[in-house]
């Protein structure tokens, strides 16, 4: 499909009610699109990290009751499964786009990247450009601007907590323009994605 970014139904979709219902919205109106947006990035992705990478798209397979408040979809170099890893993520809440590089509870090595990036704040600080946002919580629907957080306090809770995380990329309101412009949104992905790419590999060493 030629991918044209994502619309005012594809955000309206968090608002449906019922598991089953908001589950076959998400499969029809949002997964084709992460599908696509995989074939117009995972090539410069791949050149960007150096090895293949993988696309996985959120199942939300252990929910029974309350339907997803989000959903994503992941890039990792396992394809058997990215939550342990460091991994990309692009998805959907009901009124934002988020762009993040992750590290969710499940990473095993949590405090050896944590402690990597605390050695490293100075250069991640230089890195990263003042219009990123931080996460700590990939459940919630909550950032706030680097320029508004304490790094070092981030990642030591991210080293010490044992549900600690830490995600860093870029959120665009559902409004934004670039948003539902394709070309636009591809290019602001693959610069996201390239932005953060020196912490993903420093933190695959």
């Amino acid at each position: 499909m030629t991918f044209n970014g994502f619309n005012k139904e594809d955000f309206e979709t968090f608002y449906i009610e019922g598991l089953d219902e908001r589950m076959s919205a998400i499969q029809e109106r949002i997964q084709p699109k992460f599908r696509a947006i995989n074939e117009l990035i995972i090539e410069d992705l791949e050149k960007t990290v150096g090895h293949p990478m993988h696309l996985h798209i959120a199942k939300h397979a252990r929910r029974t009751v309350n339907p997803p408040k989000d959903t994503w979809s992941a890039y990792c170099h396992d394809k058997r499964g990215y939550k342990k890893h460091p991994h990309f993520q692009i998805g959907l809440w009901h009124d934002n786009l988020f762009i993040w590089l992750a590290y969710i509870y499940e990473l095993p090595h949590k405090t050896e990247i944590a402690e990597k990036f605390l050695r490293d704040i100075d250069t991640i600080k230089s890195l990263i450009p003042q219009n990123y946002e931080i996460s700590l919580d990939h459940m919630k629907n909550e950032a706030e601007p680097i320029t508004q957080v304490n790094l070092a306090k981030s990642l030591e809770r991210f080293k010490k907590v044992k549900k600690g995380e830490f995600l860093i990329g870029r959120k665009f309101n559902s409004s934004d323009p670039v948003v539902h412009d394709g070309k636009a949104l591809i290019k602001e992905i693959k610069d996201t994605f390239q932005t953060v790419s020196p912490l993903y590999l420093s933190s695959m060493k």
